[in-house]
């Protein structure tokens, strides 16, 4: 008895400690969960504004642009995958992850290739165990994303859609990008959205006529300079959408972790309390055994 109540103090105290970090990680991930959803929404006008105009370009400009018109025998597309750097989130970087691999399931069902660039070393990690291939992978960055990355990854997806896929290996036709979006503090959501060719994503912004525009020196040096910005725009909101959805993940496991601490520590308590119990009845009846067999021996030898 005493070597199994001294197994639940035991793990009562390993499951209080863990608790404790629990718990710290939750309140940290809600502090910065504010912080994100604040980057979300200033960074989703100016995001929504861009794909309007560009929208608007690219509807009143007729000019073939390698960046707006579709390839005739497509070979390849590139998906951007975004998920976290670290654990303990519940399932957001596998709901991330099974979103990409249905949408590379449907690629492939259209006789596409896909090129997988990823963010975050969740799917990277994900994409080695299973011996996939990577086109290229950006790390630390997937909790706190700034332009400069944004910036880079844009880059090099834009490098790659402007190759020609039918005779550039490294070229793709589409672009597409799977990231998850923050619709609120207990809501988010895996989406794949298109990004180019432009039709592919929409505005999210009040419907309405789209402005007349004068292009100069032509709409195609406009087109040159409005896409790469465009592209940058999205992906940026797309890894701060993420962020945002990241910390509130982690917060909600975080608490599921700390409240299934709790329900432990108390089943443990009573189970601990039981054995001390049994081990108190246990002595009493020994005692009560004891002192009777002395009677007993007593009484014989009168």
């Amino acid at each position: 008895m005493g070597a199994q109540l001294r197994i639940y103090r035991r793990r009562i105290r390993s499951v209080k400690a863990t608790k404790k970090i629990t718990k710290a990680m939750e309140l940290i991930s809600a502090s910065r969960i504010v912080k994100a959803q604040q980057r979300v929404n200033a960074s989703t006008p100016y995001a929504n504004e861009l794909t309007r105009a560009v929208t608007a370009v690219a509807s009143f400009a007729s000019v073939d642009h390698p960046l707006t018109s579709f390839e005739p025998n497509p070979k390849r597309a590139a998906v951007l995958l975004i998920t976290a750097d670290r654990g303990m989130a519940g399932a957001y970087s596998s709901s991330a992850i099974k979103e990409g691999d249905q949408l590379i399931a449907a690629l492939r069902q259209r006789g596409l290739d896909a090129k997988v660039y990823i963010v975050g070393r969740k799917g990277v990690s994900y994409y080695k165990f299973r011996d996939r291939a990577i086109a290229k992978s950006w790390t630390g960055i997937s909790d706190n994303p700034t332009y400069a990355a944004a910036r880079e990854i844009g880059q090099e997806l834009i490098k790659a859609f402007i190759a020609d896929s039918a005779t550039d290996p490294d070229g793709v036709a589409e672009l597409h990008v799977v990231y998850t979006e923050f619709r609120s503090m207990v809501t988010q959501e895996a989406l794949a959205k298109r990004m180019l060719p432009l039709e592919v994503v929409e505005s999210t912004g009040p419907a309405g006529l789209l402005p007349m525009y004068e292009f100069e020196p032509t709409a195609e040096s406009v087109l040159d300079a409005l896409l790469p910005k465009y592209v940058e725009a999205r992906i940026y909101n797309a890894l701060l959408q993420s962020a945002a959805s990241e910390h509130a993940a982690r917060r909600r496991a975080m608490k599921s972790a700390t409240d299934n601490a709790d329900d432990l520590i108390k089943s443990l308590t009573r189970l601990a309390n039981a054995a001390r119990q049994a081990e108190i009845t246990q002595e009493i009846s020994e005692i009560v055994g004891g002192a009777d067999a002395l009677a007993s021996a007593s009484a014989g030898s009168e």
